[in-house]
């Protein structure tokens, strides 16, 4: 059984997330060459093809919550990664996998979730929790840019940087919301 109240601000906040860091990617991938994309979407493709067909073994919950915990771990490890290596061509070649090891599971966490949610108004609900948190975000990033030129704070990397500690609390918040989502009543 999953925590449908922990389960829906888990969503929130995941967007949140996304919303805060989605800009940061371009001055994160700076160091990376174009054909490192190409690389990365081949291994996507082939990733989510591999997934897809272990489908029969992972539609359960057990597993819906194991591949949930993995992919916020991965996005916590790459945060982690970036603060303590801060720039350089490896911190951006770790989240840029990072990221495509995330997406690999993405059609299959959508369809668990349609699957867990069940209801209507549940899936519903989830999807105005992920774009209410979407736009929080994005509205929390340009304010936080905003104050950071007022302070005189104008270098991207240094920009990037200061947003990676808040999204490593809101990681670790995330984190601690799936378990909750997970957890036994």
């Amino acid at each position: 059984m999953i925590n449908y109240r922990f389960y829906l601000w888990y969503k929130f906040f995941n967007s949140l997330f996304l919303g805060i860091t989605v800009g940061s990617i371009f001055v994160l991938y700076t160091p990376l060459q174009p054909s490192i994309f190409s690389l990365g979407g081949i291994a996507l493709a082939i990733g989510t093809l591999i997934v897809a067909k272990f489908y029969e073994e992972v539609m359960n919950l057990k597993s819906f919550f194991l591949i949930t915990l993995l992919v916020e771990s991965i996005v916590f490890i790459f945060i982690v990664s970036f603060l303590i290596l801060k720039y350089s061509y490896a911190t951006a070649l770790i989240i840029y996998g990072g990221y495509q090891i995330t997406f690999v599971f993405g059609a299959y966490l959508v369809r668990m979730e349609t699957i867990v949610l069940k209801k209507t108004k549940l899936i519903s609900l989830a999807d105005i929790m992920k774009q209410k948190g979407y736009l929080c975000g994005l509205v929390v990033s340009y304010l936080f840019y905003k104050i950071l030129e007022y302070f005189g704070i104008i270098q991207k990397q240094n920009q990037v940087y200061d947003l990676y500690i808040i999204a490593l609390f809101l990681q670790i918040l995330i984190l601690t919301l799936v378990i909750k989502s997970f957890q036994k009543k």
